[in-house]
């Protein structure tokens, strides 16, 4: 049942659409660049460039290839930050930056 897993990966941005139950469109991104980052201390998000996969606790195999889950905790210019959507569903990458202790 369903497709096969869209496996986002950091490169050249492709986004496929796909056809949902009733017709309906799903957008599911291939590959990306960029990254929809928000500071929960300002509350400010911006876009910025996600510089690699640190981690995926969905699948040690995906940290390696460096594939984008939920989850995932990505290197930004802004630090590290947690991925809060699901690209292979959305089309788009948001993330939470994780506060330094």
């Amino acid at each position: 049942m369903g497709s096969d897993p869209a496996e986002t990966v950091v490169g050249e941005p492709r986004i496929v659409p796909k056809r949902g139950r009733g017709g309906s469109i799903k957008l599911s991104a291939l590959a990306t660049r960029f990254v929809n980052v928000t500071d929960p201390g300002t509350g400010k998000t911006q876009k910025t460039e996600i510089r690699g996969v640190v981690k995926n606790p969905a699948n040690v195999d995906y940290q390696r290839r460096g594939v984008i889950t939920k989850g995932a905790i990505l290197e930004t210019p802004l630090g590290q930050a947690r991925v809060t959507s699901r690209p292979g569903q959305h089309g788009v990458v948001n993330a939470v930056l994780i506060q330094k202790t």
